[in-house]
């Protein structure tokens, strides 16, 4: 990206996304790829009166980890990582790997026991004001299979950065979701129908959250956790899951009673199934979520953008978000995407609410 459309993107990130106030110790935590965002994003946090607290390794040390790393590495979180946790007021990690295979060959049990010892940090990182966004490098762009320039632009307009006023973009954005959240309210029946999928579920009584780039940069969707032993039926998801450096592709899930009872897939099912047994609360949903940002239209393997794509839903299996009213525990949280924009279609207690991928 060049200087100007990287210091775009850190002012978002430091006076939208994150919001930074004088005195706030905010840390940024990425790869050496993403050193120009880093450097912007700290200058754009010093501007704002914050403290930055920069972390940032090479792409390699992730590997050299699970490679490397004995079974206290792997079982338990460091003192120091709790300390900082508790000190930070907020975070904003930037994607940047440069080689998204770079996991193909660890054991998957090394990452799951990893993932299980690392809960409570997440908990305490989500507690407080975080941001997640990508920086563009040529892994990412190979496997949205586009030039590193083409996904420079991609990552440019999926942020909003290519309007006037960004900021005012993403609230806009806030307004039409109040609309579609405001027909949600009281909703009990969800029902998802589309190729080879016909799935219901139960929302009532839950919440739907707007998300605009204050957490996830670019954002553009609303979510809810539905009722965890609601679900009935089966789905089957469109794009591949991209997690763990591995590609699981052609997946389809049976639910009875909110849990998953039959699981398949044409790539990667033994790594599917080992996620879904990793705890107790992996077979169930976690999460609903529609995707409302019409500026996203290409699958890029990647769900920081993917689960965004107007006229798509998304299903996460595992930990719910305490904010919708969902109270499912675990160490996964695995979104799956639901296209719906060549004759899929979603109703909402029995009403059409999205057909084709469009709002009725």
């Amino acid at each position: 990206m060049n200087h100007d459309q990287t210091v775009a993107f850190a002012n978002l990130l430091a006076t939208y996304s994150i919001y930074a106030k004088k005195g706030e110790m905010i840390s940024i935590e990425g790869t050496t790829a993403a050193e120009p965002l880093i450097l912007a994003t700290y200058e754009a946090l010093l501007k704002a009166g914050a403290y930055p607290v920069v972390r940032m390794m090479s792409p390699e040390m992730t590997e050299a980890f699970f490679t490397q790393a004995q079974a206290h590495h792997l079982d338990a979180i460091p003192r120091i990582e709790t300390s900082i946790a508790k000190a930070l007021d907020g975070s904003i990690r930037i994607l940047s790997a440069t080689n998204t295979r770079a996991l193909s060959g660890i054991d998957p049990k090394r990452q799951t026991r990893y993932a299980i010892a690392r809960r409570p940090m997440r908990k305490l990182i989500l507690a407080k004001k975080w941001a997640l966004t990508l920086y563009p490098t040529e892994a990412y762009a190979q496997d949205a299979d586009m030039s590193l320039r083409q996904f420079e632009d991609f990552v440019f307009r999926a942020n909003f950065l290519d309007r006037p006023n960004p900021a005012k973009a993403w609230n806009e954005l806030e307004k039409k979701h109040q609309k579609l959240i405001a027909k949600l309210n009281g909703a009990d029946q969800v029902r998802i129908v589309g190729d080879g999928t016909d799935l219901t579920m139960s929302i009532k009584g839950r919440t739907f959250i707007s998300s605009v780039a204050t957490h996830n940069v670019p954002s553009g969707e609303i979510f809810t956790g539905p009722i965890e032993t609601s679900a009935e039926g089966t789905i089957r998801y469109d794009f591949p899951v991209c997690e763990g450096g591995r590609e699981i592709d052609g997946i389809t899930l049976t639910f009875r009673k909110g849990v998953v009872v039959e699981a398949s897939a044409t790539k990667n099912e033994a790594y599917l199934l080992s996620m879904l047994d990793l705890d107790k609360g992996s077979r169930k949903l976690g999460e609903l979520g529609i995707g409302t940002n019409f500026g996203i239209q290409q699958f890029t393997r990647n769900i920081l953008f993917d689960e965004k794509i107007g006229g798509t839903i998304h299903l996460a299996l595992g930990e719910s978000y305490p904010e919708t009213g969902g109270v499912n525990q675990s160490a996964l949280h695995w979104d799956m995407i639901k296209d719906l924009r060549h004759g899929g279609a979603l109703y909402i207690d029995g009403k059409l609410f999205q057909k084709d991928g469009k709002f009725v």
